[in-house]
């Protein structure tokens, strides 16, 4: 004769197919934050650039200023806005238009090569724009 006793299962498949869910939830929104924090507009506005150095740096900033800057891979910023060399000439061609006393400054990472700069002094030259700053930090 057998005699069987009642077995209890500490898992049973109800708990199974609850652990699933929060497992796929934790790894849903660990990667939505993750992309949200990497493409987020705040950290895109801080744009790390190794300026060159110079010894006579000055501090220069003037109310009707253009802010243009090149970074090391080549990108095109316009006041903190990512722009096509396309894009920059015409906003740069309505800034212009707007403000004939524009005061442009160009801060480019110091491994930038060195046809971008070119590119966008042309373009400024093409334009009419004299008043140019070129950005450095001082020498020391």
């Amino acid at each position: 004769m057998k005699i069987s006793g009642k077995r209890e299962y500490l898992v049973s498949l109800e708990s199974v197919a609850m652990t699933d869910i929060v497992l796929n939830m934790f790894i849903f929104f660990f990667i939505s934050f993750s992309l949200l924090y990497t493409f987020s507009p705040y950290r895109i506005k801080k744009l790390d650039v190794k300026l060159p150095e110079a010894k006579a740096a000055s501090t220069v900033r003037n109310a009707n200023q253009a802010d243009i800057l090149i970074t090391n891979e080549g990108l095109l910023y316009l006041n903190q806005q990512l722009l096509t060399r396309q894009e920059f000439k015409e906003k740069m061609d309505i800034l212009h238009r707007d403000n004939p006393g524009l005061v442009v400054l160009l801060r480019s990472d110091r491994l930038t090569q060195f046809k971008n700069i070119v590119s966008v002094l042309d373009t400024l030259t093409e334009l009419g724009i004299k008043n140019l700053n070129i950005a450095a930090t001082s020498e020391e």
